[in-house]
């Protein structure tokens, strides 16, 4: 698990500026058919950021509950024009009685939590009989990742792979926990290639706006926009067209906690 912390309240106020042109649509839809599926009426959303997740899900019900250890993300999210029930935690001690939830979930968030394996067990304490944890984000170990950032930002995959917990893991997880079974079900894909020096516009090439740049040193980081600089440079001057890809697969793991099972 990563020993180095992404400081969000760093990126706070300019966080969502990620969904204006990539809205992860599917994501929402995929999100709002499980709890209309379960009819959930008690939500909650570990790392829920600045809440543009649990703002999603406010025709379903007015019982959502969001934690982040963010005091600044959490600012944000009280922003939407929804009631949202707020909280600043951890993800390992989830401040909350046992069988309160009918869904937990946590999205391109696991990554972040000192002890996953602990969050997993804390979702099925507090899940009602037939309640549901779901997990959505990527996995870069053995799973199709095509992106820029790493292959032009030294460093930025293999940090990933140590602090991305694989699906197999978390899945190991959810039944040691003592969920009956759980499921890996495919959410989003997204391509959104960048042709030539449209790169630079990318929302997610600013250092405060994705974890991946966020944990570079400023010299590091530096690096990588002088190679992306070069890469443009070398293609115009040979009359050749430079795509810098953005090829990412999101998936969501279900765990379904039975009638039978106990904490």
């Amino acid at each position: 698990m990563p020993t180095k912390r992404v400081e969000y309240n760093k990126l706070a106020a300019t966080y969502n500026q990620r969904f204006k042109k990539s809205k992860q649509e599917q994501t929402a839809a995929k999100l709002q058919s499980l709890a209309l599926d379960l009819a959930a009426q008690n939500i909650l959303e570990v790392g829920c950021g600045t809440g543009r997740w649990l703002a999603d899900l406010r025709q379903q019900t007015s019982f959502l509950y969001g934690l982040d250890l963010s005091d600044g993300m959490l600012n944000q999210a009280h922003h939407w024009d929804c009631c949202l029930h707020l909280l600043q935690g951890r993800a390992e001690r989830l401040p909350f009685p046992s069988g309160k939830f009918d869904l937990v979930y946590c999205i391109n968030a696991i990554h972040h939590f000192d002890r996953p394996d602990e969050f997993i067990y804390e979702a099925f304490r507090l899940l009602q009989p037939a309640g549901v944890c779901a997990v959505i984000g990527m996995d870069p170990h053995g799973h199709y990742q095509d992106w820029y950032v790493y292959r032009y930002f030294k460093g930025t995959y293999d940090t990933d792979l140590a602090r991305f917990p694989s699906w197999d893991e978390v899945m190991d997880w959810m039944s040691a926990a003592g969920f009956e079974y759980s499921e890996l079900r495919h959410v989003e894909r997204i391509v959104d290639p960048k042709i030539g020096s449209a790169v630079l516009q990318d929302p997610f090439l600013k250092k405060e706006t994705t974890s991946q740049l966020a944990l570079l040193s400023q010299e590091a980081y530096t690096a990588g926009l002088d190679l992306i600089d070069t890469s443009l440079r070398e293609a115009e001057k040979h009359g050749k067209e430079i795509v810098f890809p953005v090829d990412l697969q999101l998936m969501m793991l279900v765990g379904w906690k039975t009638e039978e099972s106990t904490d």
